[in-house]
């Protein structure tokens, strides 16, 4: 059964079909899929195979990825999970991205906040990695103020949009 997760603002639960014009409102966006390492959704058909590509990564023990709704609304605003998940070696990476209607509302720490302490508690990681574009300062910002530490730069490691680009990879231990 799919982990639902719950803070004083937000519900973290499973992506569903329902939530089909909410992933691509989001990710058709080119201001949130900038830092992201994937191109801007153009279609919706794109959208429900990203939402089969989150269900697989669950079932298969890679991934898991939550829609982060704001409580009382219905209406999925990101989604926040763990990519990379080796339960053998107790590791995973991070990663989120919201609208930016709801930008520097501290939904995203409030979020990252609930995974992280979900992550080292109940799937019982020692080690949650993190890889942020170089310009993505709300997200490097972000991080170290919970805690991450960066641990290296990461040059021409992600593309986007045809584009090299560097990333800072960070990590939190348990």
């Amino acid at each position: 059964m799919f982990p639902v997760l719950k803070t004083e603002r937000l519900i973290l639960r499973e992506i569903v079909k329902k939530d089909i014009e909410a992933i691509f409102h989001c990710f058709s966006n080119s201001d949130v899929t900038r830092y992201y390492g994937q191109e801007a959704l153009t279609s919706v058909e794109q959208a429900q195979q990203l939402i089969e590509f989150f269900a697989r990564n669950y079932d298969e023990r890679r991934g898991i990825r939550w829609g982060i709704e704001l409580k009382g609304k219905g209406e999925l605003i990101g989604t926040i999970g763990f990519n990379n998940w080796v339960p053998k070696h107790k590791r995973a990476e991070i990663g989120y991205e919201l609208h930016p209607h709801y930008w520097k509302k501290g939904y995203a720490t409030e979020a990252v906040s609930k995974v992280i302490s979900y992550g080292l508690h109940e799937l019982g990681l020692t080690r949650i990695g993190a890889v942020v574009f170089i310009g993505n300062q709300a997200s490097n910002q972000l991080l170290t103020k919970i805690g991450f530490q960066k641990e290296a730069v990461l040059r021409n490691y992600m593309y986007q949009n045809g584009v090299p680009y560097d990333v800072n990879m960070y990590a939190l231990l348990k």
